[in-house]
């Protein structure tokens, strides 16, 4: 495309772009008192073809850094209303809503949103326990009883530390299971009966305690590198398992919030006994689970807890559940004769697949 050309589209772009402002600007002032009123999209242009329109536009009108600020564009702040703070637009120009409360101050949180939000329900047995019978439940059990004395003598009482390690490990069970079942809903045309959605806010629930604590502490460099290496493997041996037997990786999961209900237990315990400082709760996670304004630290363990013992008991129904058409699927993606291979094999021993995974 020619200079001229592009120098004509370029003008015809400025002109819808003014006028289009005009409209919004009309908008924002019919709305003032109304509903809308609150979200800043209202104020911000809408400009088709991204960052680089964005550029072209101030080249050809001469637009000043001002206006730009004004109306969001090219990835610049955009003022707001309240004390004078910029808010970060989004890669397109428009800004982000603003969000307020049901009191009508304004919701700080990027991460969640206020429907997000809710009630822990703290009335469910933290001591359940299920009962290891099977050979896969036992190996389940005694392989997070395993990786638990390790971990006990690394962190010892240190538990905010030991927190965020156990978040950051819980975390990933739910997204591996999320996307496994996503990837089969799309190759088998199929429903997932709302356990995709169910493993993925899982993972989300325990992101979000990660950054509770992280609002109390900071991990240090050496906690830092064991998260990494403890996530990658930790990623790969539960993805290997999933793939393998979608009721032993649950299980598993199961067994190991069993442990993360006891840790938080023993938590409590030494918050009780004024051996860890019960300091007031940080305002995220008063907000994420609707606490109390005083609510302390204790209650904000208490609320873990519980979200804890709803994942052992979601993941060890999982391991009951019917997940038989997952089995094996590493290999029938290689060839489905290895899986024939390997069943006359079991039944040449006296066994079933069913019975062992």
């Amino acid at each position: 495309m020619s200079r001229r050309a592009v120098l004509q589209v370029s003008k015809l772009l400025d002109k819808q772009s003014r006028n289009t402002t005009a409209i919004f600007n009309g908008a924002t002032k019919i709305s003032k008192n109304s509903t809308f009123a609150n979200y800043e999209i209202f104020r911000v242009a809408p400009v088709l073809g991204g960052r680089h329109q964005n550029n072209t536009i101030s080249s050809v009108s001469g637009e000043t850094k001002e206006e730009k600020t004004k109306l969001g564009l090219g990835g610049e702040n955009v003022k707001n209303d309240q004390g004078g703070k910029s808010v970060v637009s989004s890669y397109w120009g428009v800004a982000t809503p603003q969000v307020r409360k049901a009191d009508g101050s304004p919701w700080r949180w990027n991460c969640f949103r206020p429907w997000e939000t809710y009630t822990a329900d703290t009335t469910i047995d933290v001591k359940k326990h299920h009962e290891a019978k099977t050979f896969m439940d036992k190996f389940a059990y005694w392989t997070v009883q395993s990786l638990k004395y390790p971990t006990h003598l690394f962190f010892q009482r240190r538990h905010m530390c030991h927190a965020m390690l156990l978040e950051t490990v819980a975390a990933v069970p739910g997204m591996v299971g999320g996307m496994m079942l996503h990837l089969k809903s799309l190759r088998r045309f199929e429903q997932s009966g709302g356990w995709i959605k169910a493993l993925l806010e899982e993972a989300e629930n325990e992101r979000m305690h990660l950054m509770t604590f992280l609002e109390l502490s900071q991990p240090k460099w050496t906690e830092r590198a064991l998260v990494i290496a403890v996530q990658g493997v930790f990623f790969n041996a539960y993805f290997a398992a999933y793939l393998l037997s979608p009721k032993l990786a649950h299980r598993i999961v199961g067994y190991l919030e069993e442990e993360a209900v006891n840790s938080y237990t023993d938590f409590l315990h030494d918050l009780e006994k004024g051996i860890v400082q019960n300091q007031p709760a940080p305002a995220i996670a008063i907000d994420y689970w609707r606490l109390p304004p005083n609510s302390t630290l204790k209650d904000v363990v208490t609320v873990i807890r519980a979200d804890e013992a709803h994942h052992r008991d979601l993941n060890h129904f999982a391991s009951v559940t019917n997940f038989s058409d997952l089995r094996f699927s590493f290999f029938l993606l290689w060839n489905s004769r290895i899986l024939c291979l390997w069943n006359s094999i079991l039944r040449g021993c006296g066994c079933k697949i069913g019975e062992l995974f």
